[in-house]
């Protein structure tokens, strides 16, 4: 419970220091960035949930954060939703779409699984450019709704993603220190073994699905009014796949600290290429630093402090 409290007491200061800072009035590309590198976090730290904790490699991360985006599009469209209903409909959209896919492919294992949800995001992706209502193929502008606090809609979305981050690291540190995660560590190393010991290996699984699919999706529910232009190349950028896979390896996948290690880091970098060099440079960045981190540090961040800290003990 002490826990508990202090880590509640962590997001709270974390939440109040995102809206402090949204009522500064910097430079408005800095509210831009911060929008990025925290839906960075949330992606990465949803990622790591199947990827890190279970082991499962998931290439289909833009499939579930496009279904949050375009679950969003079509209730604005539809009734004009507000934000918090857009956020809870494209996390439980995608937590539902993570739950099917779970059952589909669970069974499948490493590459097989992998190719399996990179095929889910190919498909999806050529549903929405075939529904006209929700733009297709063209796209579908998004007003957004007037009169947002802090006088600016993108500093708006620069504070829902703040709160956003911090529930979904919350809850990594929450499934990391349960039973849950000690499962999924269990799976992850020994898929079979841990069957033998009696871990239900598959229900831990398809929970690991729903729970990372419903963060991808409410990660996404915001993504039309920040660019207030949708289409599909946009939505099921390839970005997110690699975004996701490199900051959560870059940190360390065996904890919750590190996809955020690595999406902080990483994210940044990109920013800064961003405005200093090319946007282009984004996807080679980050391959460079990947590669980088598997040859020198194939744990991450992480890995490597424990092998300092262990040398010196």
């Amino acid at each position: 419970m002490r826990r508990t409290g202090i880590t509640l007491l962590v997001g709270g200061a974390v939440v109040a220091a995102g809206i402090a800072f949204a009522m500064l009035r910097v430079n408005p590309y800095l509210y831009f960035a911060g929008y990025v590198i925290l839906q960075y976090v949330v992606i990465a730290t949803a990622w790591n949930i199947l990827g890190g904790y279970a082991g499962y490699v998931n290439f289909g991360t833009p499939a579930f954060f496009a279904m949050g985006a375009y679950t969003a599009v079509f209730l604005i469209r539809s009734v004009k939703a507000p934000l918090p209903v857009l956020l809870l409909a494209g996390g439980l959209v995608a937590a539902l779409l993570g739950l099917g896919i779970g059952y589909l492919t669970l069974r499948l294992r490493g590459t097989f699984f992998s190719i399996a949800t990179l095929a889910l995001a190919v498909v999806l992706q050529t549903v929405m450019m075939n529904w006209d209502y929700v733009g297709g193929s063209r796209g579908l502008s998004v007003i957004r709704p007037t009169g947002p606090p802090f006088g600016n809609y993108v500093v708006f979305l620069f504070t829902v993603m703040v709160g956003l981050a911090v529930v979904a690291v919350m809850i990594a540190r929450l499934v990391e220190r349960s039973w849950i995660g000690r499962g999924l560590a269990a799976l992850r190393d020994d898929e079979e073994a841990a069957e033998c010991m009696g871990v239900p290996t598959l229900r831990l699984k398809l929970f690991a699905t729903t729970v990372s699919g419903f963060l991808l999706g409410v990660a996404g529910a915001p993504f039309p009014y920040y660019v207030t232009f949708v289409e599909p190349n946009s939505a099921f950028a390839l970005d997110y796949a690699v975004n996701a896979l490199a900051m959560p390896m870059i940190g360390g996948t065996t904890s919750w600290v590190g996809p955020v290690i690595g999406a902080v880091l990483l994210g940044t970098a990109q920013q800064l290429a961003t405005v200093t060099i090319s946007s282009e440079l984004n996807l080679l960045i980050v391959g460079v630093v990947l590669v980088a981190f598997v040859v020198v540090a194939p744990e991450g961040i992480l890995g490597l402090l424990r092998r300092v800290r262990g040398r010196h003990i």
